[in-house]
């Protein structure tokens, strides 16, 4: 009921339409009451001038005497009808609106969300099940506002004045005719908390089957270099069949419900027919009085079979809701401070001073970092997976909060800057980049959209790019595909590259892996580098050795902590790790590189 309550409060921030919808529906059903009130008396005009009666009276005086005349009661039935046509038009228009109103508000406070929450939050949540929440449970509320909060309260009010109306009419027979309401009313309360189970297994269900269509869509080279499609079919119909089975349950749980109120709204219409038409014959009741009250137990008929539904939609609003507000609802561990300052530029020195951290506090993946590095110095980070080099990289722009002690950038705090500010200063070049399907300018220049056009040509050259891009049809204006597939890897990375160049950050972060990439390209990506790290501090994950030994400073890191601490030569006098690391992988892999270019119409590479 909570989450019900907190959905209402969402809608409440745009009460006049609400209102307005309310007061419609008010208008409409008002105006059908009197409609059948019009007709029991256009009934009673008949019943006491009929055939029988008719010689003695003049026919036009019962016809068109005003203004108890046939003609007239026909014509205000008629004006009735018309507007409560009208009310009934601005009530579905307003709630429609409304609806809208209400999707929109949560679809963007859900994409903001998403936007700033950290990477702790993402590392958790399987995206398939985000775009999930994105799309079904949000038009499950929109439904809920459109249907449950102004058509249940119809439903509530037409019930309530009907029954009252029979009730003065003829509370014996009214009793006799509503003699199964309560059951139904108790039957309703028992079905809402069953549907609510199921429509949260349903929304889960369908979440899971969209994480696997996602999955599958990003992994499809991976898919078929495998030939494994027919396991993702068999995957996903599995799952598929799962999210058929669990709504049909619940489907066919409104169905039954929907049958069973059906069935005892006519075993009352047959008991009304019973005892109400005796009555008639015995004169106690004329034809026009049981004629109002067939019409308005007739009425009942729309709030018994629309009750199914209503609590239909309950049921999937608070199951929807729940998981919408789970994302809203949770807390960052990144956050920015009240009073963040918004700085523009900054040195370039960084400091870590006994910086821990771990992982959803596990074991530790940094332990006691102390570390200072002078501004415009390149540090490489060496060490096997996960020693702790994309953990000190990802700190330093807060991607998460370090467990213990602090990490500061131009000497000034990074807890103490705004978020955005803070990564303006500092820039990420990526080995697995990611680009928008948009053209490459738009691509180049999402870090700075205000840059002109002059200076995203000389990011490109900076990049080793522009050559590239000047030889396509549409230059700087072709569409880069859906993640980027239509460029290749290379030239991918000496995009991120030029994206970085762009922004021109005092500190830059960046994996030089190039293993993925042919000789020339890994000479035009390393000169790319090369240029981008002049004059800025620069974090390398070093792969190659050209990179180590241009580097100022090398970390050589160890299950998260530094195990040594020095320039190449240094290290390589020691004969520790730092060296064994030399020989089993730089060496080798820097020989192939000089080797690899020997081949005929290629010249000499040099680091």
């Amino acid at each position: 009921m909570l989450v019900i309550l907190r959905i209402m409060g969402i809608v409440w921030r745009h009460k006049g339409r609400l209102i307005l919808a309310y007061v419609s529906l008010l208008g409409a059903t008002a105006l059908a009451m009197f409609i059948v009130r019009l007709v029991g008396v256009a009934v009673g005009i008949v019943d006491e001038h009929g055939a029988g009666a008719i010689a003695s009276v003049d026919r036009n005086e019962v016809l068109f005497s005003f203004p108890g005349g046939l003609f007239w009661v026909a014509a205000l039935l008629g004006l009735v009808s018309i507007t409560r046509g009208l009310f009934d038009f601005c009530r579905t228009y307003t709630s429609d609106s409304l609806a809208q109103m209400v999707s929109y508000d949560v679809r963007n406070r859900f994409y903001d969300k998403l936007q700033n929450v950290s990477f702790a939050f993402h590392d958790k949540e399987h995206t398939g099940n985000l775009m999930s929440k994105a799309t079904s449970d949000i038009e499950t509320v929109r439904r809920f506002v459109m249907m449950g909060m102004v058509r249940a309260p119809e439903v509530a009010i037409r019930l309530i004045a009907i029954v009252c109306i029979l009730l003065i009419m003829d509370w014996r027979l009214a009793l006799i005719s509503l003699s199964l309401t309560p059951l139904l009313v108790v039957r309703s309360s028992v079905v809402m908390r069953r549907m609510r189970r199921m429509w949260a297994r349903v929304q889960e269900a369908t979440g899971q089957l969209v994480t696997i269509l996602q999955e599958n869509l990003t992994g499809i080279h991976v898919v078929k270099a495998f030939a494994a499609e027919e396991h993702e079919k068999k995957k996903y119909a599995a799952k598929a069949r799962e999210v058929q089975y669990e709504f049909l349950q619940s489907e066919q749980l409104q169905g039954t419900e929907s049958a069973k109120m059906s069935v005892g709204f006519t075993i009352a219409l047959g008991l009304l027919l019973w005892f109400g038409g005796r009555q008639v014959i015995g004169g106690t009741m004329d034809a026009a009085e049981f004629t109002q009250f067939v019409l308005y137990l007739n009425l009942l008929t729309f709030p018994i079979r629309m009750t199914p539904f209503i609590i239909n939609v309950y049921s999937r609003a608070s199951a929807s809701g729940r998981r919408l507000f789970d994302v809203l609802d949770a807390v960052s561990p990144v956050s920015e401070k009240p009073d963040a300052m918004k700085v523009d530029r900054v040195s370039g020195e960084v400091v870590f001073d006994d910086v821990s951290f771990s992982y959803d506090h596990g074991a530790p993946a940094l332990s006691h970092l102390n570390l200072k590095v002078e501004p415009n110095s390149v540090v490489a980070l060496l060490g096997s997976p996960g020693s702790g080099k994309s953990t000190i990289v990802s700190l330093i722009p807060r991607f998460y909060d370090a467990t213990a002690g602090t990490i500061s950038v131009g000497g000034m705090d990074v807890r103490d800057f705004t978020l955005a500010s803070l990564r303006r200063n500092v820039g990420i070049v990526q080995q697995d980049v990611h680009l928008f399907t948009a053209t490459i300018r738009d691509n180049i220049a999402y870090g700075n959209t205000e840059a002109s056009f002059e200076e995203v040509v000389e990011a490109a050259k900076i990049a080793q790019l522009h050559d590239h891009i000047v030889d396509l049809p549409d230059g700087y204006d072709t569409w880069v595909g859906e993640r980027g597939v239509t460029l290749s890897g290379g030239q991918r990375q000496r995009l991120s590259i030029a994206r970085t160049i762009l922004m021109d950050p005092p500190v830059l972060i960046l994996d030089d892996s190039t293993s993925s990439v042919d000789v020339e390209t890994e000479m035009k990506i390393h000169k790319a580098m090369v240029e981008v790290t002049a004059g800025r501090t620069t974090f390398v994950i070093a792969h190659r050795l050209s990179t180590v030994r241009r580097a100022d400073l090398i970390l050589v890191l160890q299950d998260g902590k530094v195990a040594e601490m020095g320039s190449h030569d240094e290290l390589m006098g020691r004969g520790g790790l730092y060296r064994e690391i030399y020989e089993l992988q730089l060496r080798p892999q820097e020989e192939m590189l000089l080797d690899a270019p020997r081949q005929p119409g290629m010249g000499a590479v040099t680091g």
